[in-house]
């Protein structure tokens, strides 16, 4: 695709399609799993059609496992109501140039059903709900991600082929913040900058992580719903970077025994009139709503730990001495907290380290707001911060485990007012059904002390 505008009008897509510059448009959106699911569409027959009419998706998408099994338990979408459609409509301010594809565009699409209302358990729309409660007073909700990923030498094909055992990591030691270590992997870390930014991303930073092989590629914030379809779309892209550089790169929470994978969230509130709410003469620059914000996020995220951390794997990150948080407490720039207060002045704002890198940056980001807003609602006091080592507290813990969390999320009164029963519901359901597979598969630690010692 020759080099045009990052981010499309209509117009700017017609002409690119004119001058047969662009060929294909992607109509995406993002499921359950944080996975882009959709289709490529001739790009004549997605301006003559499906901007008008919009296409459809057959809503198991919404209602199946990580392999794409039918599972029941799902209210919207089983054997008894026929696996019908729901429509994939197209948001045509999401366009932006896929230059990692030969005369490709992508286009986010919000999931509806055929009378035109909204499919409620869609990512996307679950934090299009929390974006509105804030709109509806005012305020703009910030967030930034910072997500952690690990490079391994194999491709995706040979490291399936091996079972995942025995994949050679680029990097051989920790290279945390080491430029050489970086400098190994330019050549496709610096091709994953310069593409992201041709589609339209503001790359800030990259560096190196502890594990081995492990870095991190840093964004400007945005508002809420821009800043997850991009956290998804750079998701995807990497992979398919990586895979057409014949390596592969994995977001799994917890690859091993040494350090996870992270996805910080930072966050914070503008008013009407973008002036930043979070800063305030309280105590370490805070504002009473900054406060009462923090407040809620803590006194919920107990409850709402399922949508930050949504696989088994996610629970095995939480490790003391781990740079992963495991107390439910607060602290300023203190990152033993899963809250740590950063920035100053108008640059005030949280960041949440407790989801991995398998995170679904829409229902995280929801959950959070949600948090916030109801400890808003309820003017509800911040605990002072803690000084120290969180690890050894005696505040109180996140779930260990997803069996835990997906019970307290299921019977919370906080999580049924913020995204409704049918919400709650279907992501309870999602949880089962994953504990229900990992409950019945032979794992190869299982193996290794049973086979001949047991």
């Amino acid at each position: 695709m020759r080099k045009g505008p990052a981010r499309l009008s209509i117009h700017n897509l017609e002409g690119l399609v004119a001058e047969d510059d662009v060929d294909t448009v992607l109509v995406v959106f993002t499921d359950m799993q944080g996975r882009l699911q959709g289709k490529r569409f001739d790009a004549r027959h997605f301006l003559g059609e499906v901007v008008e009419h919009a296409t459809e998706g057959c809503s198991y998408l919404l209602a199946v496992d990580v392999d794409m099994n039918t599972v029941a338990g799902y209210e919207m979408s089983s054997w008894d109501t026929g696996y019908g459609d729901f429509v994939m409509q197209p948001d045509l301010k999401t366009m932006r140039a896929m230059p990692w594809h030969e005369k490709t565009v992508v286009c986010q699409a919000d999931l509806r059903w055929e009378d035109g209302a909204p499919v409620a358990a869609a990512p996307r729309q679950i934090l299009l709900e929390q974006a509105a409660r804030l709109a509806d007073r005012g305020w703009t909700g910030l967030a930034g991600t910072e997500l952690e990923f690990i490079v391994f030498e194999n491709s995706y094909e040979d490291a399936w082929d091996r079972g995942y055992r025995g994949l050679t990591p680029a990097n051989r030691y920790n290279v945390d913040y080491s430029i050489l270590g970086t400098s190994r992997l330019e050549p496709l870390l610096g091709r994953i900058r310069r593409e992201m930014t041709d589609a339209g991303m503001w790359v800030e930073s990259v560096k190196g992580e502890c594990n081995l092989g492990q870095h991190e590629i840093a964004f400007r914030y945005d508002e809420l719903i821009p800043k997850a379809d991009e956290h998804a779309l750079f998701k995807t892209g990497t992979k398919e970077i990586a895979s057409q550089e014949g390596c592969s790169i994995t977001f799994m929470a917890k690859y091993n025994e040494r350090e996870g994978n992270s996805c910080h969230i930072h966050v914070s509130l503008r008013d009407a009139d973008g002036v930043p709410m979070f800063a305030g003469a309280g105590k370490h620059g805070m504002s009473e709503l900054f406060e009462q914000f923090l407040a809620g996020m803590l006194a919920c995220t107990g409850d709402l730990t399922l949508l930050l951390a949504p696989n088994i794997n996610s629970y095995k990150r939480f490790a003391d001495g781990s740079f992963a948080p495991t107390a439910l407490a607060w602290g300023r720039d203190n990152r033993t907290c899963s809250f740590r207060v950063v920035g100053h002045g108008e640059a005030i704002r949280v960041e949440c380290r407790v989801p991995g890198g398998d995170v679904n940056p829409y229902l995280a980001i929801a959950a959070l707001v949600a948090g916030g807003l109801h400890g808003v609602d309820n003017a509800l006091v911040l605990e002072p911060e803690f000084v120290g080592n969180a690890y050894t507290s005696a505040a109180p813990r996140l779930p260990k485990t997803m069996r835990e969390a997906a019970d307290r999320f299921a019977a919370s009164a906080i999580a049924r007012e913020a995204f409704g029963q049918r919400v709650v519901e279907h992501y309870a359901n999602m949880a089962e059904v994953e504990m229900a597979n990992f409950g019945s598969s032979v794992t190869d630690w299982e193996r290794y002390r049973s086979f001949e010692r047991m």
